[in-house]
Formats: structure tokens, sequence, C-alpha cells
């Protein structure tokens, strides 16, 4: 019998996060207390592209940064064929809405880095889907359409980073202070998260504190949106599984039944 699957919002920090043990400590327990999935379909915030479109299983990496150490350039993430998937998530979209399979784009950093230190033998399938709009309403009728593939035993992932003002950090180290702004964004989203108030979250350019330099671009953001759409009831409280600051930016992560 096929464990039904949570779905999940998480910060995908950057490619430094694979050596820090208190953040990746927090992925990888999540993941072990969670069912094991029979495949991962993961939306994330660098793949900004409509129609929605689909990677390529056996695509090399994305290495989607720049600045870090050369280790980071050479690591490679291998996982299973996700074909099936991809031909799955293609069915369940409208006729009016085609779907783009990629022939040749692999997993972006924020698909790899999490993945790597939640599920580090690779051996679960994984596909890449992108972030075809900013439109929160819309965002969400994508993950209704997505929901029943947690019954298949699909862990649906929106991966982002719950406050992301890069322009505004003046420090670049992982236990700097958070600047007002992350702070203010962050606890009014864990408020408005612990009451499942998803009109105040999906207004949040005019109600929420901290913008713009909280998002001054918004797409780490709204993948939170397609996680929410594929909850069983978006506006009942998921549980805030880690919260907390890395290099000043909200880590705070969500998982919804």
């Amino acid at each position: 019998m096929t464990t039904a699957m949570p779905a999940l919002y998480i910060g995908h920090g950057a490619p430094p996060l694979l050596d820090d043990p208190i953040w990746s400590g927090q992925l990888a327990a999540w993941a072990g207390d969670l069912p094991r999935p029979k495949a991962i379909l993961i939306v994330s915030a660098h793949w900004e592209s409509a129609p929605v479109s689909l990677s390529a299983s056996g695509a090399p990496l994305v290495y989607d940064f720049g600045g870090f150490a050369p280790k980071y350039y050479e690591m490679t993430y291998a996982t299973p064929d996700a074909t099936a998937l991809a031909q799955r998530v293609a069915a369940m979209m409208p006729d009016g809405e085609p779907v783009h399979q990629h022939v040749s784009r692999g997993l972006d950093h924020g698909a790899w880095v999490p993945l790597k230190i939640m599920y580090p033998e690779a051996d679960i399938p994984v596909l890449q889907m992108s972030l075809p709009t900013d439109d929160p309403h819309r965002l969400m009728k994508l993950g209704e359409r997505l929901r029943p593939l947690r019954e298949e035993g699909v862990l649906i992932i929106g991966s982002g980073f719950l406050t992301h003002g890069l322009p505004f950090l003046k420090e670049f180290r992982i236990e700097a202070e958070a600047p007002g702004w992350s702070v203010d964004f962050d606890l009014w989203a864990a408020d408005a998260l612990a009451r499942g108030d998803v009109d105040l979250l999906s207004d949040y350019r005019a109600k929420a504190p901290g913008m713009p330099y909280a998002h001054p671009t918004v797409e780490h953001y709204t993948p939170l949106f397609v996680t929410l759409g594929a909850a069983t009831a978006a506006d009942a409280p998921g549980i805030q599984v880690i919260d907390g600051y890395w290099m000043g930016l909200s880590k705070r992560s969500l998982q919804v039944a």
C-alpha cells in the first residue's frame, strides 16, 4: 500500500548549505521523519519558465551560481529515471496549458543542493518543474492539479527562501544578524501560516512588512503557493518544521498534509 506524502516548502540556501552542520542536520532529520517517497517533484525558484517545463532525466546538474569554491561545480546527483513521473504530470495539465519536456536541462541548485542533504543516496527519481508564473492564485491551481500525486507516493516540494533580499545584505556570514526587514517579513509569514490565512499570504506585496526588501524579486517566495495548493486544505495550518536565519535570511520551512 502506498503511503500518502505531505507537501513541503523549503529554503534551499546556496551551495555552502552543504557544509552547514546545523541547517543540513535539520533538513536531514526532517527527511528521515517522512515516509520514503516513490518519487520527488520539485519546483525551484531558479527555473522561471512558461509554459510549465519539466527537467530531463539523466541531464547534467545546473551550476547556476558564481563565486563559490571549485568543489561545488564538481558535485553530482545522479538520480533514477523520472520519465514516468514526467508523463504523469503532463497528463494532469489542462488541454489549454501545454507542458514542455526539456531535453537537456538537469536539476538546478534550488533542487539538488537540499536534496543532496535530504536524500544523499540519490536513489529516488527526481523531476523538476519550472515556475510558470508569479501569480499566487495560478500557482495554487497548479498545486491543486498536482495534489493527487501525493496519494501515489510523490513528495511535492516548493523550493525557495522565505526572505531573499540579497542586494540589501551587509555581511555574508552564516551566523550574520538578520536585518529588520527579514525578521519582520518572517514573523508576518509565520503568523499567517499558523492561521492558514492564504489570502493574506497572497497579498504580500501590499500587506507584508519588509517589502520590497525581503523580496526585490519574488521567485523565492512564490513556490510556497504550489505547496499550499497541493495541500488537502490550503487554509489548514501546516507544520513549520524549520525556522531561524541563515546569512540573515529566513530559512522557515513548512510541511502540509
